[in-house]
């Protein structure tokens, strides 16, 4: 039903295994792109899902990161703990730069390990799919919506069909605006012919290695407006100070007193999930949890409200 997209960096693995219960109940599956050399934290996450009786994709050959040259110790991975199981599937993510032939050979050397296709660019979909043949009925193909529009996806009809889209339009922190559109996906995905749908949570498509010095501090929520058609929208809660990128714990405090003044004013129609009471007990005790925290909690408020809408 709803596949959220993360890279593998330490706090989206963590978000991952900290709602690997919810995520199993929701039958939510997670789509992850290592993108660190040591695969530890994947590992650890992995196996936080199937204890919970989950299901995930793991992209065996990652576009970014330290992976992106080769993804072998990725491949070895799951040969050696997930191979013949239901719960972890391969990945082939296939982009503007994946030829033909390399994308066939890594579909066939994955075969026993369930694999899903996750299309971002490929520019050769029939050859692909002619390949595939009548396998294409039992395949998975997830389509990420800027690469892949509605004349791609018609060479995988019969496949279970999963849409992606970006909603969070990432820019400089100090420029998001208070209140935009996120996604009506999950209202829609259904009306498009699909099987489940996705998104890049609070993070989006764009990669980055690391975030650079915050020259302002931005907490940015999502939320489920039944007075718009139940459009899910983001809240952009971002510092007064921006001008310099020293004090970052005096730029959350600012942040967080714009969160809670609106959570406080009841007219946020933000749900009251286990990442708000987070949000409320930093800024009873004046903390600054550090801002990979922040974004995991935002990325956890994002997964609840999902859960608790489609649920």
């Amino acid at each position: 039903m709803y596949y959220p997209y993360f890279r593998g960096k330490q706090f989206e693995l963590i978000t991952i295994r900290e709602t690997a219960a919810l995520l199993a109940q929701s039958g939510f599956v997670p789509i992850i792109e290592p993108v660190r050399e040591v695969l530890g934290g994947l590992e650890k996450t992995l196996k936080a899902i199937c204890d919970a009786d989950g299901k995930a994709i793991v992209i065996v050959n990652p576009y970014h990161g330290d992976h992106s040259d080769n993804g072998v110790s990725i491949s070895q991975l799951l040969q050696q703990s997930y191979l013949g199981s239901d719960a972890i599937s391969a990945g082939i993510l296939l982009r503007s730069d994946t030829g033909l032939i390399e994308a066939t050979t890594c579909y066939e050397k994955h075969k026993a390990h369930n694999p899903t296709i996750i299309h971002a660019g490929f520019t050769a979909p029939k050859m692909f799919a002619e390949h595939l043949g009548s396998g294409i009925k039992g395949s998975c193909n997830v389509f990420i919506e800027d690469y892949a529009k509605i004349l791609y996806q018609k060479h995988f009809e019969g496949s279970t069909r999963i849409l992606v889209r970006d909603g969070f339009r990432r820019q400089r922190n100090a420029d998001y605006p208070p209140l935009e559109v996120f996604s009506d996906l999950h209202v829609t995905y259904d009306l498009l012919g699909i099987t489940g749908f996705g998104d890049f949570l609070i993070v989006g498509d764009s990669y980055t290695e690391s975030g650079g010095p915050a020259y302002a501090v931005a907490i940015h929520l999502t939320f489920i407006d039944p007075d718009e058609d139940e459009v899910m929208y983001i809240y952009h809660f971002v510092s007064d100070k921006k001008d310099t990128p020293t004090d970052p714990a005096g730029k959350f405090a600012q942040a967080l007193n714009k969160l809670i003044k609106k959570l406080d004013s009841g007219t946020s129609k933000l749900l009251e999930t286990e990442a708000i009471k987070e949000y409320r007990e930093f800024h009873a005790k004046g903390h600054f949890p550090g801002l990979g925290y922040v974004k995991k909690l935002s990325m956890k408020h994002h997964i609840e409200t999902l859960a608790d809408y489609l649920g």
